[in-house]
C-alpha cells in the first residue's frame, strides 16, 4: 500500500523523532512510505489567525506537493482535520477545487489508517507501565478519532491502559490561544495533568505532539512524575 507522509510542522521542527517512528511503524507492516521534501506547512497557524488570503496561498502548494496515488498518512489529528475539513472553502469554486477533493480524501491521522484502513491493532509494540490516553481536540472533534487509538494501545504488551476523567477536555493549547491567553491555557493544563495523575498513571498518550509539548511543558515547570508520548512513539517499541 502507498503512503506518502505529511510531517506537520511541530513534528518537523520539534519531535522529528516522531516522525521516524511513524515510518518505522508503516513500513513493518509493509507500506511504501515515500516522503516529498518539498513539502512545508499545510496552512492552519494563518487560516486560524484570519489571514485566509495567506492561507490558500500555502495550501495550494500543500496540494500539489501532495496530488497523486496515495494515502497521506500525519501524526497529527490537528492537521489532518484541517485538511479535511476546511480545505473546501478555501478551494470552493477554484481551479483546485477537484484537487483539494482528493487530497481531502485521502488524509488521514496515523492512527485511525492502522485501524481502518490497515485493519491492524496490534503491531508488536512493548511498554511497561500505566498509561492514560488524551482526546486531542483535532483528533476527536474534526476527525471523530476515538476509537482507534485506544485499540492499539490495548495492545501494547506491557501496558495497563486507564481512562482519566477529564480524557475529551481540551489541554489549554490551541496554538495562539496558549499565547493571547496564556492564564487560562496554563490552567487547563493543570486540570489535565491532575486528571491524568490521578490515575496514577506514568505515561499521558495522544496523538498530537502540540498538545505533547504544551502539557509537558506544565509537568516539566512543576517537576511533575508522568509523561507525554506520542502513540507513534509507543507503537515504534518493538
Amino acid at each position: 500500500m502507498k503512503v506518502q507522509l505529511f510531517i506537520p510542522c511541530f513534528v518537523d521542527q520539534l519531535y522529528p523523532e516522531t516522525g521516524m517512528n511513524m515510518v518505522r511503524v508503516l513500513e513493518k507492516l509493509g507500506c511504501d512510505v515515500s516522503y516529498n521534501t518539498k513539502q512545508t506547512c499545510c496552512g492552519q497557524p494563518a487560516f486560524n489567525a484570519g489571514y485566509w488570503d495567506e492561507a490558500k496561498s500555502v495550501a495550494k502548494k500543500f496540494l500539489h506537493d501532495f496530488e497523486g496515488d496515495g494515502y497521506i498518512v500525519s501524526p497529527s489529528g490537528s492537521c489532518t482535520g484541517y485538511v479535511r475539513n476546511y480545505y473546501d472553502k478555501l478551494f470552493d469554486n477554484s481551479s483546485d477545487h477537484n484537487l483539494s477533493n482528493a487530497v481531502r480524501t485521502n488524509a488521514y491521522e496515523f492512527s485511525e489508517f492502522l485501524v481502518n484502513i490497515l485493519k491492524v491493532e496490534d503491531v508488536g509494540a512493548k511498554l511497561e507501565g500505566k498509561a492514560t490516553y488524551h482526546d486531542a481536540c483535532g483528533a476527536l472533534r474534526e476527525c471523530g478519532i476515538k476509537e482507534a487509538p485506544r485499540k492499539l494501545l490495548h495492545h501494547v504488551k506491557g501496558l495497563e491502559l486507564v481512562e482519566m476523567a477529564e480524557s475529551e477536555t481540551c489541554c489549554g493549547f490551541g496554538g495562539t490561544f496558549a499565547v493571547k491567553f496564556e492564564p487560562i491555557s496554563i490552567g487547563m493544563a493543570q486540570t489535565k495533568v491532575k486528571s491524568a495523575m490521578d490515575t496514577g498513571a506514568r505515561y499521558m498518550i495522544t496523538t498530537d505532539v502540540s498538545c505533547m509539548m504544551h502539557i509537558q511543558g506544565y509537568i516539566d515547570k512543576q517537576g511533575l512524575p508522568i509523561q507525554t508520548m506520542h502513540i507513534a512513539d509507543v507503537l515504534a517499541r518493538f
